[in-house]
């Protein structure tokens, strides 16, 4: 269910951005007002543009949040200090705890807009580290810095 609401939502985007494109295009006189002349197919392609806009939409979430392990290891309790600074550090703010894992969100709220509220990283412990899970173009730094916060301490 999460997968279908996150393409419904980057679906929303995408054609709001689109519709954002045109507006700034007509409004600084570099195509018509007209549809059907700004167009190729005129209004035919409205159509093609929202099913390629559909593709790009269904395929997002499979390569947009992911999972990868922070190799640290030890108990929730001994994790959780330097967790809780390392993510406030990056811009995050402790969410909840559940059964040995923490969530975070964005503390800036136009930065949680910018990702359509879809910010949230969770993390569990498990056997091989810590599991960290939310988008991809944020696990690398998180990770990193999870790693060399750890090595530091």
């Amino acid at each position: 269910m999460k997968y279908l609401i996150r393409s419904v939502k980057y679906f929303c985007y995408l054609i709001i951005l689109l519709a954002l494109i045109i507006l700034a295009l007509v409004l600084t006189g570099f195509v018509e007002a007209d549809l059907s002349k700004m167009f190729v197919n005129g209004y035919d392609s409205l159509w093609q543009i929202a099913l390629i806009m559909l593709v790009f939409a269904l395929i997002y979430p499979h390569f947009g949040f992911s999972k990868r392990t922070a190799h640290l290891f030890g108990s929730p309790e001994e994790l959780r200090s330097d967790v809780v600074k390392t993510m406030e550090r990056l811009g995050y703010r402790l969410e909840g705890e559940q059964d040995g894992g923490w969530s975070f969100l964005r503390r800036s709220g136009f930065s949680r807009a910018l990702k359509m509220w879809e910010d949230r990283i969770t993390m569990t412990t498990g056997g091989a580290g810590l599991e960290v899970e939310g988008l991809t173009r944020d696990l690398a730094r998180i990770v990193s810095a999870l790693e060399a916060t750890r090595e530091d301490a």
